[in-house]
């Protein structure tokens, strides 16, 4: 099942609002604490997370068809390994927050998503 304009369209806002998230935590963290290193594979978590509570909450009302959880568990494996490197490539040497490293991951997962349909 491909992923049609609509459906990536609010996949990019589901992105965008842990990006946003992100950004907001990390304004209001307390001073010295350090977090613990937040990786590619914990944005993508997130974002299946996200995807099931909205799909339970608003799925239907939106035109997210049944099955999108199941396809984007299956897409983002897929993707795993072309997710991990270009977000180690754009972050290289440099400390990445939370909130780039979900924007990074998104936008690799974006790429890849586009690529896929092309073929």
């Amino acid at each position: 099942m491909r992923l049609t304009g609509h459906v990536i369209g609010m996949l990019k806002e589901y992105m965008w609002d842990l990006v946003e998230q992100a950004k907001q935590e990390e304004q209001h963290n307390s001073f010295g604490y350090k977090p613990a290193a937040y990786r590619s594979d914990h944005a993508i978590s997130d974002l299946l997370a996200i995807l099931d509570d909205r799909l339970e909450s608003e799925g239907s009302q939106v035109g997210l068809p049944e099955g999108l959880l199941h396809q984007m568990w299956v897409l983002c494996d897929e993707a795993q390994g072309h997710v991990k490197e270009t977000v180690w490539l754009e972050s290289n040497l440099e400390i990445a927050s939370k909130s780039k490293t979900r924007e990074l991951t998104y936008k690799a997962l974006l790429d890849y998503i586009q690529h896929r349909a092309e073929e």
